[in-house]
Order: structure tokens, then sequence, then C-alpha cells
């Protein structure tokens, strides 16, 4: 997904609401990544239509690499593997499941009419 393809932001509240595309460019069980600004997230729709946005950057490879991770399920909590080494990262709240102490950090998400809406705080 490129840059181009996210509109400009709406404020409301402290944050900064980017549109970001229809829900159904997101396949079902996959993620993309979207550039806001300067922020990578790593978007990710379930088969359920439920969709989660966390940091798109891995801090174990240092790598964008996280919206081409596996999405599953690890202990009743909704996952991405990383690509390379596979730490799980829960799509809630960016939580690394192997290291408590590291997380990339989550989104607020939001499905307008079919549009994907991703957060961030207003800076």
């Amino acid at each position: 997904m490129s840059s181009e393809a996210v509109s400009r932001a709406v404020v409301a509240d402290g944050v900064e609401w980017h549109e970001v595309c229809a829900v159904d460019d997101i396949l079902a069980g996959t993620g993309v990544a979207a550039l806001l600004g300067e922020t990578q997230v790593a978007l990710f729709r379930l088969r359920d239509d439920r969709v989660y946005a966390i940091g798109n950057h891995d801090p174990f490879s240092h790598a964008p690499v996280l919206s081409r991770g596996i999405v599953g399920d690890l202990g009743g909590r909704v996952v991405v593997a990383s690509p390379l080494f596979k730490q799980h990262f829960r799509l809630e709240d960016g939580g690394c499941v192997e290291d408590e102490a590291v997380n990339v950090g989550s989104f607020p998400v939001d499905v307008v009419d079919g549009r994907v809406r991703v957060g961030v705080a207003a800076g």
C-alpha cells in the first residue's frame, strides 16, 4: 500500500484519523502495510472482518516486515508471527508474547462505510 493511497488526516479528540483503504483491499486473514506520515503501520483483516493495526517495525530483526507475518491464534489471543525470527505480537496491543518488555504499539482502527481509518496521536 503506497502512501498515496492514504488520505489526509482528520483530527478529532487528539487523534489524527487517516483513511487508508477499503476493507476489501485487505484479503481476509492477511496484512498490508501503510505509511501514515512517517509512521509505518501493519493492518490486519481477520476472517471475521475485524481489523487491527500495530507498528510494522520488527524490533528483533530491525526490519519493517510485520505486515507480512502469519496471523493466528496463540493461547486464545490473535497474534501475528514475524516472518523473520517468528516472535509473536498480539494484534490487540502490539505486545510481544515471548518478551513482555517489547511492544510495537497499536493504533485505533475504525471501519466506516467499508473504508478503513487508522488513528495516530496528533502531534
